[in-house]
């Protein structure tokens, strides 16, 4: 038995999840993440069922000198749920939500997505800021920062983080908090996986359970007029309006109507936190000054049908290629440029969004939390998507192209939830700005040997 078998074993017998590996019947099954492109092998997958297994597992990866790798969902688009020849703690048995009705919070764990969360809130009318895909893991979500429809109104979900539990990389458990280590509580609110191992979020949570919701879409040929239109509404429009503008193509699938498919359009996409007659009368201002859609699905629906609204379009296994921004102002030479570059997108599910970044957002102060793109006005992503997996090539050739040709109208830093793996030098200092020194220097106090670097890596300050 060779030294690293031996200390499998040792780990096997303090451990009360399971430890995948390579020699397992179900290890391709386990190992698979969302982005298909990404096909990472890693040595060991522990399955943690409780904060114990993590506590253990960061010490073996620890002790063993290997690469270490935290999976919540799986969903991150380069794939950093995953490493090869490493460990890869899979959070994904930790699934328990218990919502507290009387103060409105929500304990959650990590293993959760964004549905489980709202399975478990909405009965009790309360919603968590979250983001707009039901699939998304909880943890990746909260610790980039967190934006969907009832961010303009309550803030980013980090803005809603109240505390979290966490392993740190020698081992220790620690609660952050304002008031519990609250430098690492500043740091985990944008900061990433950087700093340790999340195993309990704890949440405020907001009166929502029925919202007016939907995509709208247009004809390309109408895409200058809406998306300024929408541009400049938007300021003005009350911020229980969660609204975004999407340059797309009509998907050739069901439900969407046959004599569209394919087309290239933009679209308006949105939930109004309210009464339906007081959401007529928000978007009449919009709808009244835009040609008439396509087609216009807004209804009143359940929110947690609208936070999974897009799931069954984009299942597990899909080829991904992202690349996103922060914009500051959107000039019509920039939607212009949006219109082109979604013109060659090389399928029919590629699309550009912009979430809007205001209202609540830009109460709280840039130094506040470690995400720093307080004065943004939206976060852009750009979006290749295929089922196919010799189309991955294209996806990244036209992804590239087309921020190529959009960046010099952006900001220099981008949300880290839509980054991948192959970002240029400086993009992480340039996406936390001013915040990034301090960091590094909480990243020199919790983790001064960089064991969690399997991320959108914040380097220990020297």
């Amino acid at each position: 038995m060779t030294v690293n078998e031996q200390a499998t074993l040792t780990l096997a017998a303090g451990f009360r999840g399971r430890l995948v590996q390579p020699t397992d019947a179900d290890y391709d099954t386990v190992r698979a993440l969302y982005n298909g492109m990404i096909d990472k092998r890693p040595r060991l997958i522990a399955q943690c069922a409780d904060a114990a297994d993590v506590i253990t597992a960061v010490n073996y990866a620890r002790e063993e000198g290997l690469p270490l790798a935290i999976r919540g969902g799986g969903h991150n688009g380069p794939g950093l749920g995953s490493v090869n020849d490493g460990l890869t703690i899979d959070l994904s048995r930790l699934k328990s939500v218990r919502v507290n009705p009387k103060d409105a919070t929500v304990r959650v764990d990590p293993g959760c997505t964004s549905a489980d969360v709202d399975h478990a809130t909405h009965p009790f009318g309360l919603a968590v800021p979250l983001g707009i895909v039901g699939s998304t893991g909880i943890a990746g979500l909260t610790l980039g920062g967190g934006s969907g429809y009832l961010t303009r109104k309550y803030g980013l979900t980090i803005d809603n983080l109240l505390e979290a539990d966490v392993v740190l990389a020698d081992g220790s458990f620690v609660t952050a908090s304002d008031t519990e280590n609250p430098d690492l509580f500043w740091a985990l609110r944008g900061g990433g996986g950087n700093f340790g191992v999340v195993t309990s979020f704890k949440f405020r949570a907001h009166p929502a359970k029925m919202v007016f919701a939907g995509p709208i879409f247009w004809d390309a040929a109408d895409a200058m007029t809406v998306i300024k239109t929408y541009r400049d509404f938007l300021p003005t429009a009350p911020l229980e309006l969660g609204i975004f503008a999407g340059f797309k193509t009509v998907p050739p699938v069901d439900p969407f109507p046959k004599e569209h498919w394919g087309k290239k359009a933009c679209a308006i996409i949105g939930a109004y936190n309210g009464p339906q007659a007081d959401a007529e009368k928000a978007l009449k201002p919009l709808l009244g000054s835009v040609p008439a859609p396509l087609f216009n699905w807004m209804s009143l629906i359940p929110l947690p049908a609208m936070n999974t609204l897009f799931d069954p379009f984009f299942p597990k296994g899909l080829q991904w290629y992202w690349k996103g921004d922060f914009v500051k102002t959107l000039p019509d030479q920039a939607i212009e440029t949006h219109i082109s570059q979604i013109a060659k997108s090389p399928t029919p599910f590629c699309l550009t969004h912009l979430y809007p970044i205001d209202g609540a957002v830009h109460r709280v102060a840039e130094n506040a939390t470690a995400w720093s793109a307080r004065d943004a006005s939206f976060s852009m992503v750009i979006a290749g998507i295929d089922a196919e997996p010799k189309g991955a090539e294209a996806l990244k050739t036209w992804g590239r192209a087309y921020w190529k040709a959009i960046h010099p109208f952006n900001m220099s830093g981008a949300y880290v939830n839509f980054m991948m793996d192959d970002e240029a030098d400086g993009r992480i200092e340039a996406t936390y700005g001013g915040n990034y020194s301090r960091l590094t220097k909480v990243k020199a106090k919790y983790d001064p040997k960089n064991l969690f670097r399997v991320n959108q890596n914040i380097k220990p300050a020297s």
